[in-house]
């Protein structure tokens, strides 16, 4: 199986070919996941609430995340392969060639940081040094304290102008990825076209090139409170393999997300 590039996603962007990829935290899963035809995978932060428990991805270490892409890398050796910067791992230029390094050196192709303009100088050092970055906005978890909660961004005019400037500043400072993250289906539109690098959504509407799930959200093995736009693949099938299957044909299809796993 020939790896999977950046490469490889802008054409799809170009031949409006929409893909699907999911969070991977061990190398099983990982297997599984590229064996069903999963070409891109993040080791998320969130495995400080799917994994360890906790109730944000605050309390994640950079040790965490090298350890479980560590995993995923061996179970996914073809995969491109995201790795999140913890919770103010990327706070210093030092910190964040360190961490960056860590992330790499375990197996990751691009390590992925939440934040808007403010990380353009981190952006464009990391891209010289040869880290390339997926940038994530709209409901970036990390600054849960600052939101008060886990709410949708960007629905007023102002926040939604925000948005779109951000975005085109850190594709300007060289991210080759952009996540957005709970944000109205209008405006993540509107922010795809409006980039020249593929845009993956999370609770974005199908607008976006590509989508990403947490894996335990698409297995509706969600611990209480169930996010708008998860989709329990495995209700229909009862079989973890036709679950991603099914997965990646709807939103390759353009039926996932749906209007009801979407934001206006």
């Amino acid at each position: 199986m020939k790896p999977t590039t950046v490469t490889h996603l802008r054409q799809w962007k170009q031949e409006q070919r929409k893909f699907a990829t999911l969070t991977a935290y061990d190398a099983s899963f990982a297997k599984l996941f590229e064996e069903q035809g999963i070409k891109v995978l993040l080791v998320g932060d969130s495995l400080g609430m799917t994994l360890q428990g906790h109730d944000s991805t605050l309390p994640v270490t950079v040790a965490d995340v090298a350890y479980h892409t560590r995993a995923v890398r061996r179970g996914a050796p073809a995969c491109l392969l995201l790795a999140d910067l913890p919770f103010m791992s990327y706070a210093t230029p030092e910190q964040t060639f360190a961490n960056a390094a860590e992330l790499m050196r375990a197996g990751a192709n691009m390590v992925k940081l939440e934040g808007g303009s403010w990380l353009c100088d981190t952006v464009k050092m990391l891209a010289e040094r040869a880290v390339p970055v997926c940038g994530h906005l709209g409901l970036t978890p990390q600054s849960v304290n600052v939101f008060g909660g886990y709410k949708v961004q960007g629905r007023d005019e102002l926040a939604a102008k925000q948005l779109l400037q951000d975005a085109q500043n850190l594709e300007l400072a060289g991210i080759q990825l952009l996540v957005l993250e709970c944000v109205p289906t209008e405006l993540a539109r509107q922010i795809t076209e409006a980039l020249s690098i593929p845009v993956i959504g999370i609770g974005a509407g199908n607008g976006t090139d590509g989508q990403i799930l947490v894996m335990h959200d698409a297995f509706g093995i969600t611990g209480g409170h169930t996010p708008k736009f998860a989709k329990n693949f495995l209700a229909q099938s009862g079989d973890i393999r036709t679950a991603v299957q099914h997965y990646i044909q709807e939103v390759e299809q353009g039926l996932y997300p749906a209007a009801e796993h979407s934001f206006n």
